[in-house]
């Protein structure tokens, strides 16, 4: 008979060491999951149940559990305009800041040299005060007085003669305030390409501008998706600067959330809302990752 010896690792079986590490993966995931669950699982199940509760009748501002499904129906019809509004205006934003933070993010990339972490610091700096200032100061430069509104006066590019609580006021402060999560991400891509590749497509008679289509383009394709989707999401539920820099005909649906809950203290449709609007975030995110070809980053 031939005595079967267990495998060892050191001193140790080979099964201790594999259960030993198995709870270590668990004991490691179990802050984060805990985190997740009381700050994302549980207020998401509340938020839910309280979109379907219903009024108790003569008692302003108190509800009680329901199924009131007719709720979301309700919030679509009643805004559906802020909706619209809000993705239109968050898309626009968008597609500036991409247009402005690909150059930038390239130059640093490629050919800021010494002066890279600098340009890093001057892009991140803004962001180390008040998101409410920051939308202020666009309120003074922005204003009937100041020096861009006269200037494009003089110009004769403003047919209402002003910028201030306008739509363009309110893209241009979402723009701005939310760019650096356009910068950053595409930095962090363009980084990453190695500059042979682009010289190889030099070296097999590609233009500079072929070069950057076949090569530079579709590598830096995660950077773009994480940047338009870190600028767009923000910025459709984003309140401020429509408060701030808008007219009431320029309000988001953020307004109209932050509206039913503190002034109206309409729990059930402040919470419809913010669940519709967040499945519909979702379900855009999904599809906009599977078209830019980008699953990995799901």
């Amino acid at each position: 008979m031939v005595a079967v010896v267990p495998q060892t690792v050191g001193q140790q079986p080979v099964a201790s060491v594999t259960k030993r590490k198995s709870r270590t993966g668990y004991v490691l995931l179990f802050p984060g999951m805990t985190w997740l669950a009381v700050f994302f699982a549980v207020p998401l199940v509340t938020l839910f149940a309280t979109s379907l509760q219903s009024p108790i009748e003569g008692r302003t501002g108190r509800y009680k559990p329901g199924l009131e499904f007719s709720n979301y129906s309700t919030a679509i019809a009643e805004y559906w305009p802020q909706f619209l509004r809000s993705f239109l205006y968050a898309g626009i934003a968008t597609l500036l800041a991409l247009a402005i933070a690909y150059p930038l993010a390239y130059f640093i990339a490629f050919r800021a040299g010494k002066w890279r972490s600098l340009m890093l610091v001057l892009v991140i700096a803004p962001s180390f005060a008040s998101f409410l200032l920051r939308t202020y100061a666009w309120k003074t430069i922005l204003a009937d007085e100041g020096p861009i509104t006269s200037t494009l006066n003089a110009l004769h590019l403003l047919p209402d003669g002003r910028i201030l609580n306008t739509w363009i006021a309110v893209i241009a402060g979402l723009t701005y305030n939310f760019l650096p999560f356009m910068i950053l991400p595409l930095y962090a891509a363009l980084e990453k390409i190695d500059p042979r590749l682009i010289e190889a497509a030099s070296d097999l008679y590609a233009s500079p501008q072929t070069a950057f289509r076949k090569v530079t383009w579709p590598l830096s394709m995660p950077g773009i998706v994480a940047g338009t989707l870190l600028t767009f999401i923000p910025a459709a539920g984003d309140y401020i600067n429509a408060e701030l820099l808008g007219s009431p005909k320029n309000r988001m649906i953020g307004n109209e959330i932050q509206t039913n809950f503190i002034e109206y203290r309409d729990y059930p449709t402040a919470s419809a809302l913010s669940f519709i609007l967040m499945a519909i975030i979702l379900v855009l995110v999904f599809t906009y990752i599977r078209r830019a070809g980008t699953e990995d980053l799901v």
